[in-house]
């Protein structure tokens, strides 16, 4: 096995509102774990909500955490379970450990186990450190051409599959996408990788608007200047990215009979939706927790160029600046994605 050192740097969470640069055990590998040394982790809202709050929902941060969960890197040690072949290996990180028991689990929907620990949500260490540990099979691997950011943002892709999957978006779909940040961007290309042929989104957001129309839209609409009437009955798909309750009611009579409405966004803890209608049209209405049995599709429309991941990425920044990094979404209305990329010093490109 390859020698590893026994501390590393991470950026730890020990409070809302403060994060320290600290000097940490290296996780331990179990049996079937592989260590990835970690290239680059994309900065999430939920690591800025958790920053921000010290909360997500349930989800409380009740001691010091590493967040961080959309990584990628190389494998330098391996358990005693895992083939030594995997060293070197370059690899997008599926950040989730689940028990394989359940019936959930035997089923193949493990994004659905009771005992999940999910990367980055207390008190589960994440990827904003300089090593990470993972179970082998949730290692993937990535082909030559994928670049070390490409693959942090196959989670990201991952979620935009699970969605259009959850949609039964098929050829010809009509779809529309409210929230024009970066899920709902990659939404709009993943549904045009899936064969819609029409898909608009909705987003109050000049910048925004302007970035969807050159990835994946057919158009990009002003809420407030809009009258969604016109789309009454249109769509056959509706994916919300925003969370936005006003945006959600406003989408839900462009939906056709037996259309199906996806909330991926998260939004406030209650929703006031038109059920009659929904009925009478047969409207399904679904959410996504995460992703299951997506990272083989998320790498291939990354790896391909069929999704375009690279011009979402507007910022680097290292270990030293991590608290800049999860606030920059909100400091600077250019932000789309923003990189944590551990090689970096302070000094890291902006």
């Amino acid at each position: 096995m390859t020698t590893t050192p026994e501390t590393m740097t991470a950026s730890v969470l020990t409070e809302a509102l403060e994060i320290e640069l600290r000097q940490v055990p290296v996780p331990a590998l179990g049996r079937n774990q592989v260590l990835v040394k970690v290239e680059a982790v994309g900065v999430c809202g939920s690591d800025t909500h958790f920053y921000e709050t010290g909360n997500i929902g349930d989800l409380v941060v009740k001691g010091p955490v590493i967040l961080g969960h959309e990584s990628s890197g190389t494998i330098v040690a391996v358990g005693a379970d895992v083939a030594a072949t995997r060293i070197g290996a370059r690899v997008a990180v599926e950040p989730q450990t689940v028990c394989r028991r359940c019936e959930y689990c035997k089923r193949g929907s493990y994004h659905l186990c009771r005992a999940v620990e999910f990367y980055g949500a207390w008190p589960v260490d994440g990827s904003f450190s300089d090593y990470e540990i993972i179970d082998d099979d949730f290692a993937h691997d990535m082909p030559e051409q994928m670049t070390f950011e490409q693959g942090a943002m196959a989670e990201p892709v991952s979620v935009a599959v699970h969605a259009v999957r959850n949609a039964k978006i098929t050829e010809g779909s009509k779809v529309l996408i409210t929230g024009a940040g970066p899920i709902g961007v990659l939404n709009a290309q993943v549904a045009r990788a899936y064969g819609a042929s029409e898909v608009v989104i909705s987003d109050p957001v000049e910048n925004r608007r302007r970035f969807a129309e050159a990835h994946g839209v057919t158009r990009a609409i002003d809420p407030a200047q809009t009258d969604f009437s016109q789309f009454e009955e249109h769509f056959d798909c509706y994916i919300d990215a925003s969370g936005n309750a006003r945006a959600i009611d406003a989408a839900i009579p462009t939906i056709r009979p037996g259309g199906i409405a996806v909330l991926v966004g998260m939004g406030g803890e209650r929703l006031e939706l038109p059920i009659a209608l929904m009925q009478h049209r047969e409207i399904t209405l679904t959410g996504t927790f995460r992703y299951v049995n997506t990272w083989p599709a998320a790498i291939a429309l990354i790896s391909s160029g069929t999704v375009d991941v690279d011009s979402l990425i507007t910022g680097r920044y290292g270990l030293g600046d991590v608290e800049e990094a999860l606030l920059k979404g909100k400091t600077d209305p250019l932000a789309i994605k923003t990189m944590v990329i551990p090689g970096l010093g302070a000094a890291a490109e902006r």
